[in-house]
């Protein structure tokens, strides 16, 4: 197995022709039977994974930082098309929120873990959207299959068939009401994992007028929740950052062991 192997099974699952720009294959690597699994891996646990033998490291969140990763905010554009948003009203929206996030990577330290893999010779890669696609489609499949035909379906109720995930069930941090009330009808569910990050609040008001009910989320900022909660259309449920992560990341893992490969997993994966 080698590091292109492991990133085009999981563009596989995924559903994926091409690696996203929030993914990277930062050091490659050939005969890799071990690997260290986790949703934020830097030079801490490079170090550690050379010292246990691991082959190849793999974080979630990409360590490199730069504007080009912004691009991956363009599938909030062919999500709301689907649901009857003109793309050229999204493009507008979206080109705004780039510039809000760019500010933060332009600053950051974009190459701090790279230079440690390298001098370590230690494989290492990032593996982002394509586990947040799939986990996002795996979260989205269980509601539907619970709710399908139950309008009376409330937000309680959702958060009570979200912990019936085992990413959820297990996590310290469970999925949490944010706008609405637990008693609130959800409408229209609608899982919203993937996209890079949180796509900011005039974009997600874009969903609830388009005919989403409830947004099924990572996170959210507070000062998101507040203008949501003004704006006084739609419902979030925050399922939880670190375990709605883990579901793809484990659907993943799952496949490279069919593959001969051993993952272990650290840094904030939830596992089943």
């Amino acid at each position: 197995m080698n590091t292109q192997k492991l990133m085009d099974i999981a563009l596989e699952l995924a559903g994926l022709k091409e690696m996203p720009a929030d993914c990277e294959i930062t050091v490659e690597g050939e005969g890799i039977k071990k690997v260290l699994f986790g949703v934020d891996m830097d030079t801490a646990e490079i170090l550690l994974a050379k010292d246990l033998g691991y082959d190849c490291v793999v974080s979630h969140h990409p360590r490199n930082t730069n504007n080009a990763k912004l691009e991956v905010l363009n599938d909030h554009m062919h999500k709301l098309e689907s649901l009857g948003v003109p793309r050229n009203k999204t493009q507008k929206m979206l080109a705004e929120r780039k510039g809000e996030l760019s500010y933060g990577t332009h600053v950051a330290n974009s190459r701090r873990s790279e230079s440690a893999a390298k001098l370590l010779g230690m494989p290492f890669m990032s593996i982002h959207t394509p586990t947040d696609i799939i986990g996002e489609a795996m979260v989205q499949k269980h509601l539907d299959d619970k709710f399908a035909g139950k309008p009376e379906t409330t937000l309680q109720d959702i958060v009570d068939a979200l912990e019936e995930m085992p990413e959820y069930k297990n996590s310290t941090r469970k999925p949490v009401i944010r706008v609405g009330g637990k008693d609130s009808y959800a409408g229209k569910i609608y899982v919203l994992m993937s996209g890079l990050t949180g796509p900011g609040p005039k974009i997600t008001k874009e969903y609830f007028e388009a005919g989403v009910g409830t947004l099924i989320l990572m996170h959210i900022p507070e000062s998101d929740v507040k203008a949501v909660q003004e704006q006084g259309i739609g419902n979030v449920i925050v399922a939880g950052h670190m375990s709605s992560d883990s579901i793809g990341i484990n659907e993943v893992a799952a496949e490279w062991a069919k593959h001969g490969v051993e993952t272990t997993m650290i840094s904030g994966i939830v596992e089943r």
